[in-house]
């Protein structure tokens, strides 16, 4: 225990003493005297001052204890505050789960107020939902996140239930980053401040105290919450959250060497039925049963035992993170008092943490993984060996491979050799290969379709996938994609397609010149079109997709209009050699709040069966872009613009551009424009340009506006037309709402040309 310092002994008196038992001698004697004396002073006024620093320099060791409860531990920073205003200097720190998150980071050097800022900074609705942001994904994986609105992953012809709702990559990327400054410490004992952690061992229930290793790995075992976050692979054992064993773990603090004990306590003690919400509340109502016999024993060993005020708080309420803070804020002033007696004027250091997003990676370590090659892994990471990157290219490339789907566990450890790192980059494969996927959809063109999905990985060579959609409604329709992903290196894909729909419209696919012969206003259209394409691509400058090869189409139109004269407006098959260059960055496909996009097709038509004798060799090239950036916190503009024209003869329309409707899923050279109905504008050269700008004036509801203009017709780019003052014109106000099964959008359009108005409904992704 502590004790009050000694007095100093009055050795003034007994040197005085001395000094007058001296005068009575001779002067030889009162030189020795005075000699004798001086070092008798000197000896004891050394011992006095090694008694003192004995017993008064010694201080206490203070040792801090902070219990795992989810969002309530952060309560822990609220106390923590308090403990900085008193001036303590902790000097061990161990915790369980959410202690465990803010004690490594505290531990790391962080002070109450920076843990505070970080917290309130965190997304943490991004967080649970393990969030890859959707420019880290490909164009198939993000087709594959936008298409189908359930996914049930089957193997050895079984459902396979996954064993968490999240992976908690985002919670490890972000520890990551803030433990840089000492990334490269094993030992705990050597951090700012020795830190401990506590984890539970998957198998056999133990518990296991973490003293060494990767710190940000193991504070994510420790906080690795049942059914939300998987167990957390370290040396070949699995751990889950250390709040299932010892949650407040003051032993071990004690065993590290503290004498004095500061314990914070966030756990609920036991709730009544009607008290216990959902499932997270039953896991923390299971878990209390143990640990609070337990705690009675904990308490004893506490000499300062603080328990916040956390009633209404569960473990995920994370939106209520302020409040918490404060409430621990309140409960560390009532210990004020008792703070002081271990008051040494304390002040946290300030670190200087500009310099901690560059790393120099020498090089990259990958563990061996059965189906994938090192060059697939690279080429989702999308950095190499030999350069310097910052934690968001970091990130960026682990959020690639998360993205892939084909990891049940990723995780990564920078190890410092020289003045650079070596990044160890550890996967374990995903051993679910099938997967069945649905998804419904419903639009004006396309009318009601259902889709039914099966995907298959590492079908044919390690790295493919090939996925099949059948689309069942108003209008069958099918998708078949086989794709082989070589990372870096070129990669290459086969893929089928086939769509039709009844329509009518204006647009006769003979440059209208059929509807003027036989004085008709509109036609009724059966498109269908089936295409068989082969393809290599690659990724160009880290960013964009370009690829090239070679296509089959099949076109056939018809129209009840014209049968009997014109049993098929079109009947023919197509050779072509395709090119296309992409880029898209936008965060969300349907209500983008941020990012650009770009996409360029080549097509060149070689060869035709040529039904109607009128085909001649053409070229065919369209790009389109966008721009959308926030122009408040909730309100975003989109501007866009795109174009397109066909080089030849071109007497053969059936590659024309038709412009009109919204809400279907693009395809051939059918393009939506406002204000139109579908199949109204029709030319082989067009240009448009259009704004949006989207209100979000609740969660995932949305208020938009849009404009579009347009010049379409036929060579308008071999004159000044197609930049002259736009002809058509169109308009939409809309209501779109985020759900489960994909944005459902009313769009009212208009046009003052043709004095016309639409309505159009769509529910669901669009395929």
């Amino acid at each position: 225990m502590y004790q009050k310092p000694k007095k100093f002994p009055n050795f003034t008196k007994q040197i005085f003493n001395m000094k007058i038992q001296a005068n009575g001698k001779s002067q030889k004697s009162k030189i020795k005297s005075s000699l004798v004396s001086k070092l008798l002073f000197l000896v004891s006024f050394l011992f006095s001052l090694s008694s003192f620093s004995q017993d008064t320099i010694k201080k206490p060791k203070i040792g801090l204890v902070l219990s795992g409860g989810g969002a309530k531990g952060f309560a822990h920073i609220g106390v923590l505050k308090e403990i900085e205003k008193a001036g303590i200097k902790i000097d061990y720190i161990g915790g369980t789960s959410m202690g465990a998150v803010i004690g490594g980071l505290y531990a790391c050097g962080y002070s109450a107020n920076e843990l505070d800022s970080i917290f309130s900074g965190t997304n943490f609705d991004e967080l649970i939902q393990d969030f890859v942001p959707r420019n880290n994904k490909t164009f198939y994986e993000k087709r594959n996140d936008e298409v189908y609105a359930l996914t049930l992953p089957f193997q050895k012809l079984k459902v396979a239930v996954p064993k968490a709702y999240s992976k908690g990559l985002y919670n490890y990327n972000l520890l990551s980053k803030l433990t840089h400054n000492q990334r490269h410490i094993r030992d705990f004992s050597k951090l700012s401040i020795p830190f401990l952690c506590v984890a539970t061992n998957l198998e056999t229930g133990e518990e296991k105290i973490f003293k060494e290793g990767s710190l940000p790995l193991v504070i994510q075992a420790s906080s690795a919450f049942p059914s939300l976050f998987s167990p957390v692979e370290i040396d070949d054992k699995h751990y889950l959250d250390g709040g299932i064993t010892n949650n407040y773990p003051v032993e071990e603090v004690l065993k590290m060497g503290a004498d004095i004990i500061i314990g914070v306590d966030v756990q609920d003690d036991l709730k009544k039925n009607d008290k216990i919400n959902g499932i997270t509340g039953i896991f923390a109502q299971m878990s209390n049963y143990q640990m609070l016999e337990k705690m009675k024993e904990k308490k004893k060993l506490t000499t300062i035992y603080i328990k916040p005020d956390i009633k209404g708080f569960s473990v995920i309420s994370f939106d209520k993170g302020k409040e918490i803070i404060k409430r621990g804020e309140i409960a560390g002033m009532a210990f004020e008092n008792e703070f002081l007696k271990y008051s040494s004027s304390y002040k946290p250091p300030v670190i200087n943490r500009k310099k901690q997003d560059s790393l120099y990676i020498k090089r990259i370590d990958i563990n061996k993984i059965p189906h994938y090659t090192r060059s697939y892994v690279l080429g989702k990471l999308r950095f190499k060996e030999g350069n310097k990157i910052s934690y968001n290219d970091l990130h960026s490339g682990i959020n690639n491979l998360n993205a892939t789907q084909n990891f049940s566990a990723i995780n990564y450890s920078l190890v410092e050799e020289g003045q650079n790192d070596i990044l160890q980059v550890n996967v374990k494969e995903n051993q679910v290969k099938t997967y069945l996927k649905l998804g419904v959809h419903y639009d004006e063109l396309f009318k009601s379709s259902a889709l039914v999905n099966i995907t298959k990985k590492n079908l044919v060579f390690d790295n493919d996938v090939i996925s099949f959609n059948t689309i069942i409604g108003d209008n069958f329709r099918y998708n078949l994609d086989y794709y082989y992903d070589n990372g870096y290196h070129w990669s290459f894909g086969v893929k089928s397609t086939f769509n039709q729909f009844d329509r009518t419209g204006d647009v006769d696919f003979k440059g209208n010149a059929l509807k003027t012969q036989l004085k008709l206003d509109k036609l009724e259209i059966n498109y269908n079109s089936a295409k068989n394409q082969a393809y290599v691509q690659t990724i160009f400058a880290q960013k964009f997709l370009i690829g090239a090869g070679v296509e089959h189409q099949f076109l056939k139109i018809t129209s009840r209009n014209t049968n009997i004269i014109i049993p098929y407006l079109e009947n023919s098959h197509y050779l072509s050699a395709v090119g296309f260059l992409k880029f898209d960055s936008f965060n969300n496909k349907y209500f983008p709040t941020k990012g650009w996009s770009f996409f360029g097709d080549f097509q060149s038509v070689i060869n035709s069966s040529d039904y109607n004798n009128d085909f001649s060799n053409l070229t065919i090239l369209k790009a389109e872009g966008a721009i959308v950036q926030k122009i408040f916190k909730k309100v975003a503009i989109k501007i866009q613009s795109e174009g397109g024209f066909t080089i030849g003869e071109n007497t053969n329309h059936s590659f024309d551009f038709v412009l009109g409707g919204y809400g279907f899923q693009k395809f051939d050279n059918f393009k939506p424009f406002y204000g139109y109905d579908f199949l109204t504008l029709s030319g082989d050269s067009y240009v448009k340009a259009g704004a949006t700008i989207n209100y979000e004036f609740l969660k995932k509801n949305h208020l938009n506006f849009s404009a579009n203009y347009a010049n379409a017709g036929y060579k308008i780019f071999d004159s000044k037309e197609w930049i002259s003052n736009p002809t058509f014109e169109g308009y939409a106000i809309g209501y779109g709402l985020e759900t489960l099964i994909g944005p459902i959008e009313i769009k009212h359009t208009w046009s003052p040309e043709v004095k016309k108005h639409y309505t159009w409904f769509t529910v669901g992704f669009w395929f």
